[in-house]
Formats: C-alpha cells, sequence, structure tokens
C-alpha cells in the first residue's frame, strides 16, 4: 500500500465522517440531533426533527459525499475505488468528531455504490425507495439495499466491487442490530410514525 494510497483513503475517511445532519439541525436550530429520537447523524432521525428538507438535505449530502469521495478516487488515482468507498462508509458511521459515534450508512453507502459503477447504485436505489414506499420501515429498506449492492456487482461482472460492497453490507447490518431486534419484536417504528 502506497503513501498516496493511504492519504486517497485517508481523504475519503475524513470526506466521509462529514455530520451533515448534525450540522445542518444545528445550523438551523433544530437542537442537537443526538438528543433527538435514535441519537443517530442520518436522514432517518432528522426527519424526527418534523422538518422533511432538512431531511431531504441530509440524506442528499451523505449520498453525494460517499459519490464524491469515488469519482475523486477515479480520477485522481484510478485503481483505489473500491477501498475509497469503503474508507468513505466507514467515515461516515464511526466519525473521528464524535467520538466515532455517527450515523449507520444507507445514504452514504448508496453514495459509493452509484459512483463505482451506475447500474450499481440504480438497484441500491429502486430496492431502498421501493421498501420504504411499500414496507415504510427505514431499517428493512436500508439493510435489503445494502445487500442487493454487491449482488448487483456480481451481476455486472465486478467481483471487485461485489467484495468490498459486501463489507460495507455487513457493517450496514450489524449497525443495525437493534432495529433487527425490533423488527423481530414486532416494535420497529414506521416512516411518519411517532415510534
Amino acid at each position: 500500500m502506497t503513501p498516496t494510497l493511504l492519504l486517497a483513503i485517508a481523504a475519503a475517511y475524513l470526506l466521509g465522517s462529514i455530520p451533515f445532519g448534525l450540522l445542518l439541525t444545528r445550523v438551523t436550530g433544530a437542537g442537537d440531533l443526538r438528543a433527538i429520537g435514535s441519537g443517530n447523524i442520518g436522514a432517518t432521525n432528522v426527519l424526527r426533527t418534523g422538518r422533511k428538507g432538512l431531511a431531504a438535505a441530509t440524506l442528499l449530502l451523505d449520498l453525494l459525499k460517499g459519490a464524491a469521495a469515488v469519482w475523486l478516487a477515479r480520477a485522481f488515482l484510478p485503481g483505489s475505488e473500491a477501498l475509497v468507498a469503503l474508507a468513505a462508509v466507514v467515515g461516515h458511521c464511526f466519525p473521528v468528531w464524535l467520538r466515532f459515534r455517527g450515523g449507520k450508512g444507507v445514504a452514504t453507502t448508496m453514495g459509493v455504490a452509484l459512483g463505482l459503477a451506475w447500474p450499481i447504485g440504480l438497484v441500491y436505489a429502486l430496492v431502498w425507495l421501493g421498501l420504504l414506499a411499500t414496507v415504510r420501515i427505514s431499517s428493512v429498506g436500508g439493510m435489503t439495499a445494502a445487500i442487493s449492492a454487491p449482488i448487483a456487482a456480481l451481476v455486472i461482472g465486478r467481483a471487485d466491487y461485489a467484495l468490498v460492497l459486501a463489507i460495507i453490507a455487513a457493517l450496514v447490518v450489524v449497525l443495525h442490530r437493534a432495529n433487527i431486534a425490533r423488527l423481530l419484536a414486532g416494535t420497529e417504528p414506521r416512516i411518519g410514525s411517532k415510534g
């Protein structure tokens, strides 16, 4: 692993670790996101502030930072995209600025999937949005979409991307372990509910 690659990975981690949800809620006076709902810094928890526009902005920015990390890697260090994608998601989930307590990586994973190959990102988006529209449980949509990404990568013949996306999917699922427990108990809230 060259110094240049290490620098690219570190830069992707730092880009991924920008806590847009926390920053947006603070700037707009919505309070400390970590003291609201689940305490998570992602778009789903931002939605619990009652500000749909902020939630949408958080979703878009978290997605874009993942995509930007991969696009920058492709432009300046071709071949590093997969490792950079992983670093960006890890940065979002474990940001150094927040004592390594970040989000669950769903939007940022969509961003890196889109950055790696648009068909993977398209599959991710269709699975995620389709389940959000039908099941209306954020965790189900996010975890299933993350699992769909490495499968989509294999279908288009990118085993290298599939490997890193499988690692990311495993991370996303592990970070949803509390959600999984609530799903099994039948207590996981649906989008729009007050649970």
